[in-house]
């Protein structure tokens, strides 16, 4: 039973391919109660990596830890198909849409790419023994779930939960399109942060304001800003109502307004050592003054917003409605105008003053030096600070004010029913269920709607005035979807309008946004579960890496309570991101990445599987080449303890079984220990603690097993007759071992699981059958043997000892006599010989401890003291079992062996009461 799992492996697949092993397993399970594990889509664009790989194993263990649980447990694979970084290599081959390609042809080449990237991956994750429809899998890209999402987004609709709105949204200005909040991470940037004085009109009387206080300085309100390039679009300034602001005199230009606890600090960044407090007034006083724009001829107002606070800056915060969320929602509470003079591609419109054409990027320069020109800037300095940027192409968004589609959060409730449901889930491991709950309970509106050209079509029609949608939006939806299910979405494309509408066509019109693409896979809930016969929902087990709070357990949350008032799924489990051994991030650049397909090319599947099942999930998975190495030493000993038992198991079928109440007391406790085994791995798996799983297997078979048992046991199966009870007993106990073991590593190492079952000469895939069933035989002394164990490990040290400093050769070369307190010597007193078979020693005696009677004393656990004493056994070598004992020869016609042995080669074979 050589291992060679990297040549190995492909021909079990292809066997399993050829058995339709998948599609048996579940007519085989037809009948039992369901266990839905829903695949969360991973995205179709690229090879796999160590990250995926860890993904679908996990998914793949817990699907055959419950097949054998006796569950009908399918598992449909899916991808996400739809979004940009599909459009950004097709776009590479083929040309920008509308460039050098028209639409439908760019949406086809996507089509084609995504399709050949799903092939890719599919092959790479059947490589991994990962088990499922793999000729069914779901894809956000057929037809059918096209016009399932489009159902879907209608009941949402007709829910009440989508709506209209210009709001402010994270804007990617590579993808020239809005993003969700799940596309953004937060990435070092430097940026210039700079002091601009808006100051007010010579008509105010602000120093009254501050109690009547006399100053010939012109009175100003200092901001704080990282975005310069913001400030054209400025229409306010936000103060604090409650915060009190200090009037402060010093800097050469302007009498200063600042909040009262950032005075200190501001005055500080400004270079301005000596100043004072002229006086002190609260945010509301100062409401609705006029102040100058510091670039246009124009004024702004003072206004009040309870977002102010004193964390950075001046306490007092430059607001552009149209470039922020906070300046959005009080923008509209002053009627400001929510002006946004950017592009989608983040460039000036040709009206904006001083800067149109430029890039607000480059703007920022610009928008400096103007306010340095103005007199206007007060202090400029570069910062490096944490920003958002697109998760796509890392680079910086901005918050840009336009028409978009939105999931609303509060006007129907969605946000409180959404924070419920997740108190009905069981997230592990717990923290989950807090880190979603303040995702949920903080986020702004959903917006769906994307700009751009690969992707399902939010399929609307919208009134030409009122702006307001059709009435008979559920029905249309529903034709459309109809549509899309036989030819696609380039149907809502091509679509003649009036077929739809008749006679309100020219009263409408359609919607030609695409849907996000955490939409696409958030709805997989209705798209996948609710259509496939096979599958039920909600899902029992949601299973991802730790990112997708964020991302599709958030979607699938929102999808699934604005549909169906509750959540997808009954258990979510989370994954840590794989790391290097220092802790750092799998990357190209460091030259740290393991690939999937090195790994299974060069030690086989089951390693990494091994390795997956061993790493605790809960936290970040370290790997390294000399990790997956320790993972190959633990799967050899795993599989020697099985090679062991076959090799000893040869021509031994169940018929030739002992009763268990007739083996020896080892026998029984090994099984016993088997059992012990099985009733807590099996436990671990249901918590899908895993590595507990590996953790309990490796101590059974190195320690159990390797260490003692089956050390214990070669004496029996190697010199005891052949069809002798005493080698039968040994037998037994290794049936039942093996095939209860094979079973429990049956998830874990799906190949090697599989090769024990074809040398045990079992006719089915061992996922058929479910765990182990021990007989039920009377229990053994388990303080005995944890007793034995213990003092054996200390002889055997003892003769370790002895055999460097060269007074034996093997541990068979000696007689050991041990003193033990009453309690231990009457536990082993009974054992008579036997106990030599168990410290494999040609001789072993006990005696009543007594002080100084043994040549070595050590202490036993509990305590007590104990003894050895090691002397050279007494007698002839025995040719045969190696024994020194006295009877050899004692027999004429086999004068080179002992009288064990002649009763083993003459005899009807010896008896073992214990050992």
């Amino acid at each position: 039973m050589k291992a060679s799992l990297a040549t190995k492996e492909p021909q079990w697949i292809k066997q399993w391919n050829k058995d339709g092993l998948y599609q048996a397993l579940q007519e085989h399970n037809k009948d039992q109660p369901a266990f839905i594990l829903h695949d969360g889509p991973p995205y179709a664009n690229g090879a796999i990596h160590i990250g995926h790989a860890v993904n679908k194993i996990l998914k793949d263990i817990i699907v055959k830890s419950k097949l054998m649980s006796g569950f009908r447990s399918p598992y449909v694979p899916g991808w996400d198909c739809h979004g940009l970084p599909i459009e950004v290599q097709v776009e590479k081959k083929i040309g920008k849409v509308g460039v050098k390609v028209d639409a439908k042809t760019f949406r086809q080449k996507c089509r084609d790419y995504a399709e050949n990237q799903v092939n890719i991956q599919k092959q790479d994750f059947i490589r991994l023994g990962v088990l499922g429809d793999w000729d069914n899998p779901y894809l956000t890209k057929s037809f059918d779930y096209e016009a399932n999402m489009i159902r879907a987004l209608a009941e949402i609709a007709e829910n009440g939960h989508i709506e209209k709105g210009v709001k402010p949204v994270n804007w990617c200005f590579d993808c020239g399109s809005a993003l969700a909040e799940a596309e953004i991470e937060y990435q070092e940037k430097t940026s210039p942060a700079i002091d601009v004085a808006f100051a007010f009109d010579s008509n105010v009387k602000v120093h009254e304001a501050f109690g009547g206080v006399e100053s010939d300085q012109q009175a100003a309100v200092p901001i704080w800003t990282t975005t310069p390039w913001t400030i054209p679009a400025n229409q306010a300034v936000s103060l604090h109502p409650e915060l009190n602001y200090a009037l402060v005199s010093g800097h050469k230009d302007f009498d200063l307004v600042i909040a009262e606890d950032m005075v200190a600090s501001v005055m500080e960044r400004l270079q301005v050592a000596d100043y004072q407090v002229l006086g002190v007034t609260t945010g509301q006083t100062l409401e609705l003054l006029q102040l100058h724009h510091p670039l246009y001829d124009k004024q702004v107002p003072v206004i009040l917003g309870e977002h102010v606070n004193t964390e950075a800056g001046t306490g007092a915060v430059h607001t552009a409605p149209g470039h922020g969320v906070d300046d959005f929602i009080v923008g509209k509470q002053y009627d400001l105008e929510i002006y946004n003079p950017v592009d989608s591609a983040g460039v000036y419109l040709i009206d904006t003053p001083m800067f149109a054409g430029q890039h607000v990027w480059q703007a920022n320069k610009t928008v400096v030096e103007a306010l340095q020109d103005a007199g206007q800037l007060l202090h400029h300095e570069n910062i490096r600070h944490s920003y958002p940027h697109c998760w796509r192409h890392k680079t910086p968004t901005a918050f840009r004010t336009t028409p978009q589609w939105f999931i609303s959060m509060d006007k129907e409730g969605l946000r409180s029913r959404a924070l419920s449901e997740i108190k009905q889930v069981q997230w592990i491991p717990s923290w989950g269920e807090e880190r979603i709950y303040k995702m949920i309970e903080n986020r702004p509106e959903w917006c769906i709607s994307r700009q751009r050209t690969w992707g399902v079509p939010i399929t609307l029609y919208v009134h030409k005035i009122s702006g307001e949608l059709h009435p008979q939006t559920g029905a249309l939806m529903a034709q459309v979807a109809d549509l899309v299910e036989q030819k696609g979405m380039d149907v809502w494309f091509d679509l003649d309008d009036s077929q739809l509408l008749g006679d309100e066509v020219d009263q409408y019109e359609k919607v030609t946004d695409v849907l996000d693409v955490w939409f696409d896979s958030g709805v997989s809930h209705y798209c996948v579960l609710k259509q496939n016969e096979a599958l039920e929902e909600p899902a029992d087990l949601y299973l991802e890496g730790s990112d997708q709070h964020r991302g599709w357990f958030h979607s699938s949350l929102l999808t699934g309570v604005a549909i169906n008032q509750r959540a997808p799924y009954k258990q979510v489990l989370t994954h840590g991101f794989v790391v290097d051994q220092d802790g750092k991030k799998m990357s190209k650049s460091l030259g740290n990445v393991i690939s999937p397909k090195d790994v299974v090319n060069t030690l086989g599947a089951d390693i990494l599987r091994l390795w997956v099942a061993s790493a605790d999930y809960r936290g970040e998975m370290t790997i390294s080449q000399e990790i997956l190495n320790r993972a190959a030493d633990g799967y050899r000993r795993i599989r020697n303890t099985a090679r062991f038992m076959l090799g000893n198991l040869n021509n031994f079928a169940a018929d030739d079984l002992l009763p268990m109440d007739e083996c020896a007391e080892i026998d029984r406790w090994a099984v016993n220990q088997a059992s012990q085994l099985q009733q807590e791995v099996l436990a671990h798996y249901n918590e899908y603690q895993l590595h507990l799983v590996f953790q309990k297997i490796h101590h059974f078979c190195s320690q159990d097993m390797g260490a003692f048992y089956l050390d214990v046991i070669k004496d029996r199966l190697y010199t005891c007759k052949d069809q002798g009870v005493a080698r039968k007993s040994a037998q037994t106990a290794m049936y039942h071992i093996l095939n209860s073991l094979v079973r429990l590593v049956a998830p874990i190492l799906t190949f090697t699981a599989d090769e024990i079952r074809l040398s045990m000469n079992q006719p089915q895939h061992i996922l058929f059958e479910q765990w182990y069933t021990f007989p039920e035989f009377e229990a053994v002394s388990d303080s005995r043997w944890a007793l034995i164990s213990e003092i054996r490990q200390l002889v055997s040290k003892q003769l370790e000892k002895l055999r460097v400093e060269g007074s034996i050769g093997s541990s068979l070369d000696a007689a050991v006599t041990l003193y033990l307190p009453e309690d231990s010597h009457q536990l082993l007193a009974d054992m008579s010989d036997e106990l030599r078979f168990v410290l494999i020693t040609s001789a072993a005696g006990v005696q009543v401890w007594n002080e100084g009677e043994a040549d070595h004393v050590f202490s036993l656990n509990d305590g007590s003291q104990a003894g050895v004493t090691v002397e050279k056994a007494a007698g002839e070598k025995c040719i045969r079992c190696w024994h020194i004992r006295s009877d050899v020869g004692v027999n004429a016609e086999h004068p080179e062996i002992c009288g064990r042995c002649v009763e083993n080669v003459e005899g009807a074979g010896e008896l073992r009461r214990f050992a």
